[in-house]
């Protein structure tokens, strides 16, 4: 798809999800149009477009070098004085009444001028089409590394996408804990005013109250901070916010994590790159090889020269001459030093050091894929631990609230009960987080952070 079309694409998303909403815009999305849309507009992934152009101007300078060049030329020439060459004053030419053994003369005139064509056109060059592929391997090299651009543009704003979803339902969770203190800070105090409590558990309540209330300004801070984030890795500007449509659950069907679990995955963008660059190497390596031989070369030139003692006399059409050339030229390497032996041993190191990367990639890639495959497992049963253990400690609390309501519960128990629900959805958010990273760098492993836009 051309520059163009991908302004235009990125035009029309912009013109779909766009709802404006008091005195600042709003974008709708979810995970889908977050990544279409990071594709379009993230910095990164639009340098790596132009550099794709950029290569493309490379494959045309090189073909450029085996096509006919041909240049023009104009000069004016004026001499003042004009250069004297000396003769010796002997016969023929010799003049007797002259003193002296030389006699000087001036040989041109005072203007000069001329119009010329010349033209060159290569017959054989062993380097020129060694160098057209090359370019077009380059071409071919930075279409992958425009790929693994958009797969590390895919795997942050995923990564970031998800981190504004968790700290979303941070806020829920504490907001729900400060609006379940509030209504125990106010039966306590209630229970305080008539007599039944002491000072000390209203005081107990309203510190619980207080560290609950900073946890809520936290977890807005940390979700204003996450949306920037966001932004920045989609390329929205700065004067647009973000709202996101979907849920966490919505984006984590069991069914879904199960596939992962086994899938086998695709081929690795690093595998081609690697796989060009040694081509490249090898191409280098021909390139080197062939400077051993001729280059050979064929060269035209048309000149119209014209000449006078003034400036009137230059263009006077009787005073103008042509002269032509036509001529091939041979360039035949002997000795240089041992230059071009030494280039070609050190592309041959170079094949095998890719060579060896290439087997180390494959190893690393096999590796990569149990590491996050073990992570995303190991993180699934932590959550599932801290979902269960969120749900004891909302039943521990409920117990001990309605314990303290009947009047065989005290209000400590109540405290530290909240506490502890408190810290287990802490830890429950934490986890899902983490296993949502687990799922994005394993889906970074398989080579499919393209499939939420491909399906």
């Amino acid at each position: 798809m051309s520059l163009f079309k991908n302004l235009i694409v990125a035009f029309l998303l912009i013109a779909t999800i766009i709802q404006p909403v008091s005195a600042q815009e709003v974008v709708q999305l979810n995970l889908k149009q977050a990544l279409e849309f990071a594709l379009e507009n993230n910095v990164d992934a639009k340098n790596a477009r132009l550099e794709l152009l950029v290569a493309e101007t490379t494959v045309k300078e090189e073909l450029s070098k085996g096509l006919p060049q041909v240049n023009g030329s104009f000069n004016l020439n004026y001499n003042p004085q004009i250069q004297v060459v000396f003769l010796p004053n002997e016969p023929p030419f010799g003049n007797p009444d002259i003193d002296s053994d030389v006699i000087p003369a001036r040989f041109g005139v005072s203007y000069q001028s001329g119009l010329g064509v010349t033209a060159s056109q290569m017959i054989f060059d062993g380097s020129f089409f060694v160098g057209l592929r090359a370019a077009k391997t380059l071409r071919e090299l930075t279409e992958y590394d425009r790929i693994k651009t958009e797969n590390d543009v895919l795997l942050t704003v995923k990564k970031a996408y998800f981190g504004v979803l968790v700290n979303k339902e941070r806020i829920k969770l504490a907001q729900a804990n400060l609006s379940r203190i509030d209504s125990l800070l106010q039966e306590t105090k209630a229970l305080n005013e008539a007599g039944f409590t002491e000072k000390i558990d209203v005081s107990r309540i309203q510190v619980q109250r207080n560290n609950t209330y900073t946890q809520v300004e936290r977890s807005r801070t940390a979700y204003e901070i996450s949306k920037q984030l966001l932004k920045i890795q989609m390329g929205i500007p700065k004067e647009y916010d973000i709202m996101i449509t979907e849920t966490l659950a919505e984006l984590n069907p069991e069914e879904q994590l199960a596939q992962l679990m086994t899938m086998e995955g695709m081929p690795r963008v690093e595998v081609n790159q690697l796989e060009k660059n040694l081509e490249l190497v090898g191409l280098d390596l021909r390139n080197n090889t062939v400077q051993y031989m001729p280059k050979i070369t064929f060269n035209a030139n048309y000149q119209r020269s014209g000449a006078g003692n003034t400036f009137g006399q230059v263009y006077d059409s009787k005073n103008w001459f042509t002269s032509s050339l036509l001529g091939v030229n041979m360039q035949i390497p002997i000795f240089d030093g041992f230059l071009k032996s030494s280039r070609i041993q050190r592309n041959r190191i170079q094949q095998d050091q890719l060579e060896n990367q290439r087997l180390f990639l494959d190893d690393n890639i096999a590796l990569e894929i149990y590491q996050a495959r073990t992570s995303l497992k190991n993180d699934l049963n932590i959550l599932a631990v801290q979902k269960e253990n969120m749900a004891l400690a909302q039943e521990v609390y409920d117990i001990s609230k309605i314990k303290y309501n009947e009047g065989v519960g005290s209000n400590l128990e109540v405290v530290e009960a909240d506490a502890a629900l408190i810290e287990s959805e802490i830890n429950y958010l934490s986890a899902l987080y983490d296993g949502l990273i687990a799922k994005v760098d394993l889906e970074k492993a398989l080579g499919i952070l393209k499939f939420e836009i491909e399906k």
